[in-house]
């Protein structure tokens, strides 16, 4: 499908950097409406399976400077030009918020004539959890008269690929494969192609932009994301072969290798990595023979009672290969080509054919890395290979789940959950200037409200979710974009939404305020502890419990803030009468005098680190207390302690309890994990029994090292003060910079003997201050250096 991947990789970085990149800034006539028509093929049943190929012929008088058009679909969508690939989509949304993408074409036409093909495929019941859906179609609309005559309507060409089955998954993610090469249509977007015998389109209904009716069918919007990165990538290893040898090379470099006929080859890839990928697999001839091609994170070692158990992430000797599945027959022809509908998440391939009366020559295999594209600005200098690694790892793990959303993983479910975008928000606010994902994951988290005021625990999804606590976190998501980025309009506009949550929770606090069994999945984090179950902290007589109500007291405040500086002084001073009222209930209820701890309950049983990490975090600890709690944080092992989830809350609590300098010391379990061969960063501490392996809300320390260690943060709304307290603990000469809106901040920790030479430089317009062992200097805009005994 994709013939030349070194074509495809040139136009892809044409659209990352010229065109469908900057979708958002192509200059567009303002459209009041659309007048092409949403598309099908002809005598298709839309609700069910299928893969459909869309064809348009125009021929120009000359190449034109600019094309624009705009373009979605449901499923899903390929968009080429004269054979080339110019855009993928649509971004995933709602049916009240459907994007399409807006696309110069310019580059791609030619005097003369020209074919504008699309692909557009509906996984239908099997489709992923993520994707929202209405039926099959398709639509392109000409951004003004002259490109127009590209707009759908019964003029299109449709023709359904017969060749094409869904293989049921088990995950959440997406369904397999299953492709008859004898039915499906070779070369299917070849300008040369004589489609006339193709029959034409029909129509499906008008287009409608948001709010242009009564709210029925997709309610169109422009996509606010860039295109997605793809980047060629080959395959870079065979760990094992079963049935023939396979030749050097293969398949790191392009080498073809035959099947006998009556043969069956079965032989394991290693990527050495893991990757989000479309695969591509070329061959020829071995009519009827059959390919099938499994996708894995890691092997398993065996399936158990508490899952599968797995070890070292590099070893595959005796072990078991068990993921999702493409399957192929061979038409038998040379030049068959199959790339995956969407791509896939593996380190391990297990590649098998069987050949019949025909050998089968595989003349290429390979992955073409897709994401969403950032650019990793920040830059941490060390000699320390241990830290170097892991921030290599914890930002492959960041991006691996980060596409036209965030989501948890890759592998198994692709949601954006409330809980772990916050955490990869923050990634991305210290890693790169581009926050358009976040600013989208907001937006998505409003939408989900539900008529109560909470939102889904995750959006977009099909189905219904909520955990209640996670609408908590995102009031510290919008807080925490109000503080990293100067954007102050979009977050004003997202506080009718924290109204709505915050009302919804008032609804079950007791007199004292108290929370009392509120509904929904509770979920804190999946922690191993007594009273906790399936991430659920443990509950008190009268269905209170601590860290839920640690969690509605910090989002007090920082909604009270919100409103204090963007809203309403009357909710403002509601907010913080409540988190008054609330602290109050708090510590006379937790707080343990006997083991100066707080616990989980009233009935003072249960006690864990999550608890008191949120009494540090919100202000809830007295002075004197705050050093006893952080050491029975790090040293009492009779608390649940945090997984690697909930240790961003723990860590940041530790440094703020003045421990910063100890950050090193607790990596352990990042460390293990390297040992144990991972490439990205695990769901649960327990490496062994860790479902997904990539999961970013275990990349916090691509945030750490450079909050924590490197010591910067910001120190008022929109980045417009900055704090740089450092924590070097054993580091001597140690660098760093990370993006910030107005430029970047350098900072630069030499000690020289018993001198400390240190350089900080932070953007005009901008001051702030530089705390150094207690004691506090002014940083002002440009260059600062001081050298400290």
């Amino acid at each position: 499908m994709l013939k030349n991947i070194f074509k495809l990789t040139l136009i892809l970085v044409s659209i990352l950097q010229g065109t469908a990149y900057s979708q958002t800034l192509i200059p567009v006539n303002e459209r009041e409406s659309w007048n092409a028509n949403w598309i099908e093929a002809n005598g298709a049943n839309g609700h069910a399976y299928g893969v459909y190929y869309f064809r348009k012929n125009i021929t120009l008088d000359q190449q034109p400077e600019r094309f624009i058009i705009h373009v979605s679909a449901d499923n899903r969508y390929k968009l080429f030009v004269n054979g080339e690939l110019v855009s993928l989509g649509p971004a995933r949304g709602d049916i009240y918020y459907w994007n399409y993408e807006t696309v110069d074409l310019a580059p791609f036409l030619n005097t003369g004539k020209n074919n504008v093909s699309a692909i557009v495929w509906n996984e239908a019941e099997l489709r992923p959890e993520a994707q929202i859906s209405i039926r099959t179609g398709f639509i392109l609309q000409g951004n003004t008269e002259k490109e127009e005559i590209l707009n759908t309507n019964e003029s299109w060409k449709c023709l359904q690929d017969m060749g094409y089955s869904a293989a049921p998954s088990i995950f959440c993610a997406s369904t397999g494969e299953m492709v008859d090469m004898h039915k499906s249509i070779m070369n299917w977007n070849d300008p040369l192609l004589d489609d006339r015998m193709w029959p034409n389109a029909k129509n499906l209904s008008q287009s409608l932009l948001k709010g242009e009716w009564d709210g029925a069918g997709w309610m169109l919007v422009p996509s606010t994301l860039p295109q997605m990165e793809l980047k060629y990538d080959r395959i870079k290893s065979v760990r094992n072969i079963e049935g023939m040898t396979a030749p050097n090379g293969f398949p790191e470099t392009k080498t073809a290798i035959t099947i006998p006929a009556h043969s069956k080859v079965t032989m394991l890839l290693d990527q050495t990595y893991l990757t989000n990928a479309y695969l591509t697999l070329n061959f020829n001839k071995g009519e009827n023979a059959k390919i099938g091609i499994k996708y894995a994170e890691t092997l398993m070692d065996e399936f158990t009672a508490f899952g599968a158990r797995k070890s070292n992430r590099n070893e595959v000797d005796g072990k078991i290969f068990y993921g999702r599945r493409d399957s192929l027959i061979s038409n038998g022809e040379n030049g068959q080509s199959y790339t995956t509908l969407y791509w896939r998440t593996f380190r391990y391939i297990q590649l098998s054919v069987q050949t019949e009366d025909e050998p089968l020559t595989i003349t290429d295999i390979y992955g073409t890395f897709t994401g969403y594209p950032f650019k990793q600005e920040a830059v941490f200098n060390t000699k320390n290979d241990e830290i170097n690694k892991m921030l290599d790892i914890g930002w492959r793990t960041a991006r691996l789940c980060a596409m036209d959303t965030y989501w948890d993983c890759p592998y198994y479910e692709q949601l954006q959950y409330i809980g772990d975008t916050r955490i990869q928000a923050m990634i991305t606010y210290y890693n790169s200037s581009d926050d358009r994902l976040a600013r989208n994951a907001l937006t998505l988290m409003d939408h989900s409200r539900i008529a109560e005021g909470v939102t889904f625990s995750r959006y977009p999804t099909k189905g219904t979710q909520v955990i209640s606590t996670f609408s908590l976190w995102y009031i510290g998501m919008l807080y925490d974009y109000w503080m990293y980025r100067p954007d102050a309009e979009f977050v004003q506009e997202k506080l009718s939404g924290t109204r709505a949550i915050l009302d919804f929770f008032s609804k079950y606090q007791q007199e004292d305020g108290s929370l009392k069994d509120t509904p929904y999945w509770n979920f804190v984090d999946w922690a191993n502890g007594d009273g906790w179950a399936i991430g659920i902290s443990p509950k008190g007589s009268d269905g209170s419990s601590a860290i839920i109500d640690m969690q509605l007291f910090w989002a007090y405040q920082w909604a009270a803030t919100l409103e204090s500086k963007l809203g309403m002084p009357a909710y403002a001073e509601l907010y913080e009468r409540k988190a008054k009222q609330l602290k109050e209930t708090i510590l006379k209820k937790y707080w343990d005098s006997s083991r100066n701890l707080f616990s989980d309950t009233k009935e003072k049983k249960h006690f864990s680190q999550h608890a008191n990490a949120l009494a540090i975090l919100t202000g809830l600890v007295e002075e004197e207390n705050v050093k006893p709690i952080c050491n029975s944080l790090l040293k009492d092992e009779s608390l649940t302690q945090c997984t690697l989830y909930f240790s961003y809350y723990l860590f940041q609590a530790l440094v703020k309890g003045g421990m910063g300098d100890d950050y090193m010391n607790w990596l352990d379990v990042w460390r293990n994990a390297m040992n144990e061969g991972m490439t990205t960063w695990p769901e649960y501490s327990n490496l062994e029994y860790s479902r997904s392996d990539c999961h970013a809300w275990s990349s916090s320390p691509n945030i750490e090292f450079y909050r924590t260690v490197l010591g910067i943060d910001s120190d008022a709304p929109g980045f417009s003060s900055i704090k740089i307290e450092p924590h070097l603990g054993e580091l001597n000469n140690v660098s760093g910079e990370m993006p910030h809106p107005n430029g970047k901040i350098a900072v630069k920790y030499a000690k020289n003997r018993s001198k400390w030479e240190i350089e900080i430089s932070i953007p005009d317009t901008v001051s702030g201050t530089f705390i150094w062992k207690g004691k506090t200097y002014n940083l002002h805009s440009g260059e600062n250096s001081f050298t400290i005994q």
